[in-house]
């Protein structure tokens, strides 16, 4: 029996308008995502690949309508999140949570431990008084973080122990599904990995779905079900995650992967040329063309379909016998 999808992304746009003038005449627009489309299980963890300025955390944020889509479906549990009205995109936060790159940036300064932690609480009216300090204390050990911590200020914590009140905080509500926004790139190597074990035993004990934002496929690996590979605002390859990073079908993923260290010296090194082009401006056809080094004039000509080639593993790429 197939287990219907938690969330579906569907041709999900997002167009950022660029004006001039004393009257804001719109002059062009950011193509930050384009026709995204993607589904995840409940208790998938799916990965979310590319370089900076692919567009993967402004996917992440409009699938929580942390910024309004151009277009498209984002549906959980069947419902279409976009045409949520005020009080039931409030209900939906109780179910969907973000955990952001930059602990500190996300926690007012002026606020102890114990009130970040106990904010969603307070604002979804889910517990006061003793119960609410009890709900704060047990959160904080669920992250390694003992009572002590509660008075303390932002200032006062280690990167990696501010990034884990920010993890407390978004399980506060008990979401069914977590959107990681490159949890990790602002910590030390070995805070990572300390943080990415707490990740992956959080969502065995308790069971949500999470999109994983992340440029490290390393990390991707371990911590995935699936990877999907994002450049310039389009999905290029999604699959089983060891298939992903073993055996990539498009040639970006390829590039990608290459660049990750490697010990046995028996990967290929692949160094994309060029610059990434400009999203004001896409190229026609496949957006990856002008950096690919198997490029087709054919390539110039149409956009991609995303196409099954191995069970569950789809690529937008016109080539089979590549990478």
């Amino acid at each position: 029996m197939t287990t219907s999808p938690l969330l579906q992304v569907q041709h999900l746009r997002k167009y950022f308008y660029i004006t001039k003038g004393l009257f804001s005449r719109v002059a062009g627009q950011v193509h930050a995502i384009e026709d995204v489309s993607f589904d995840i299980a409940p208790r998938e963890v799916l990965g979310l690949a590319g370089e900076s300025g692919s567009g993967k955390t402004t996917i992440g944020r409009a699938v929580l309508r942390l910024v309004e889509a151009t277009s498209g479906q984002v549906l959980f549990d069947g419902k279409n999140v976009l045409d949520f009205d005020a009080r039931t995109l409030r209900d939906f936060r109780r179910s969907a949570q973000i955990i952001f790159q930059d602990p500190y940036a996300s926690i007012d300064p002026t606020m102890t431990v114990a009130d970040v932690v106990a904010e969603p609480l307070r604002v979804q009216s889910l517990a006061r008084g003793s119960e609410l300090v009890d709900r704060v204390e047990k959160l904080l050990a669920d992250v390694s973080l003992s009572a002590d911590f509660m008075r303390r200020r932002p200032a006062e914590l280690s990167g990696g122990q501010r990034q884990r009140v920010v993890i407390a905080r978004a399980l506060a509500v008990e979401p069914r599904f977590i959107v990681a926004d490159e949890p990790v790139s602002a910590l030390d190597v070995s805070i990572q990995a300390q943080i990415i074990r707490l990740l992956e035993d959080l969502e065995e004990q308790r069971g949500f779905s999470m999109l994983f934002i992340s440029h490290d496929l390393a990390i991707m690996e371990y911590l995935s079900d699936r990877i999907a590979v994002v450049y310039l605002g389009r999905l290029m390859e999604i699959g089983p995650s060891t298939q992903v990073v073993s055996r990539p079908r498009h040639p970006y993923t390829e590039a990608l992967i290459s660049a990750v260290p490697d010990t046995t010296n028996e990967r290929k090194r692949i160094i994309l040329k060029g610059e990434v082009p400009s999203p004001v401006a896409p190229p026609s056809g496949c957006v990856f063309r002008t950096r690919c080094p198997y490029a087709l004039p054919a390539c110039s000509q149409e956009v991609p379909a995303m196409r099954e080639v191995l069970p569950g593993h789809w690529k937008a790429c016109l080539r089979d016998d590549v990478p």
